[in-house]
């Protein structure tokens, strides 16, 4: 084994800061890194434009397709200008638009996750957050095209899973993916904010956890110490899987591709 990658086990908690560490790479850079020529699309066409989801068009090994990314900043103006991740609903629109534009032109979709979840604002809510989302959730379960997601630092609650229903769902080794944060579980189920580690512990939100519950596909190793401290290296171990699945489900015609997506989706239902 590379030793890069050979490392001592993490805690749940340790996950989750390595998930939120600030120099963890963004999903802008897998975009610029992982891809080519890249072309940015903006606006959802009914609001405005959410810097907080970014996407467009780019290839990879000659192959045409849609990639999008909920995206943190790199730096504190960045993080400002990027609502810490945080979509308000014309970024789910936005995405969405993509999408659609992407089956309308036979191009698979690439989603990257990193977000603590959809921005709680009033004017988020005004504007239909909840709505936004489910209708991602919708539309994402019957669009004929192949999409695959990477949850690449948090995958926050519903704010997550509206890039997240896929046929191929893959999580970095220290990213976790979850209903709500451990703080909020610790203040809600046991008004304890003290037990947040603890509450990291039980809600088994590590990508090893959800690979043994079979929620994700995949976990894809990080380097060792982290994808912060080796980020280029990272996104050659996500181009990796990206060319991997793209391969296995080329091939699939399009019906049988929305009913076995529809079926994993239903069959995580009877999980839970």
């Amino acid at each position: 084994m590379d030793k890069e990658f050979i490392k001592k086990s993490t805690t749940p908690w340790e996950s989750v800061e390595i998930a939120r560490h600030k120099d963890r790479p963004t999903g802008k850079f897998y975009i610029e890194t992982i891809f080519k020529d890249f072309i940015e699309f903006h606006g959802d066409r009914s609001f405005g434009d959410d810097k907080s989801i970014i996407g467009g068009i780019a290839s990879i090994n000659d192959i045409n397709l849609t990639v999008i990314a909920i995206t943190k900043g790199s730096n504190t103006i960045e993080n400002i200008e990027r609502n810490f991740g945080m979509p308000n609903p014309e970024g789910y629109r936005k995405a969405l638009r993509l999408m659609k534009q992407a089956e309308k032109f036979k191009r698979p979709v690439i989603c990257f996750v990193d977000t603590p979840g959809a921005f709680p604002g009033m004017g988020a809510e005004e504007r239909g957050q909840g709505q936004a989302i489910a209708n991602n959730l919708f539309e994402l379960s019957r669009l004929k095209t192949p999409i695959i997601s990477i949850i690449t630092g948090e995958g926050g609650s519903g704010g997550a899973l509206a890039l997240a229903v896929a046929d191929r769902i893959f999580m970095l080794e220290h990213s976790v993916y979850s209903i709500l944060t451990p703080e909020g579980f610790a203040s809600i189920l046991w008004k304890d904010a003290s037990r947040t580690k603890e509450a990291a512990e039980v809600m088994k939100i590590t990508a090893k956890d959800l690979k043994d519950f079979n929620i994700i596909d995949d976990v894809i190793k990080e380097p060792r110490s982290g994808a912060h401290k080796h980020p280029v290296k990272t996104a050659e171990c996500i181009k990796k899987s990206i060319l991997h699945s793209l391969a296995e489900l080329k091939g699939k015609d399009l019906d049988t591709l929305v009913n076995e997506r529809y079926d994993k989706f239903r069959q995580m239902g009877n999980f839970f």
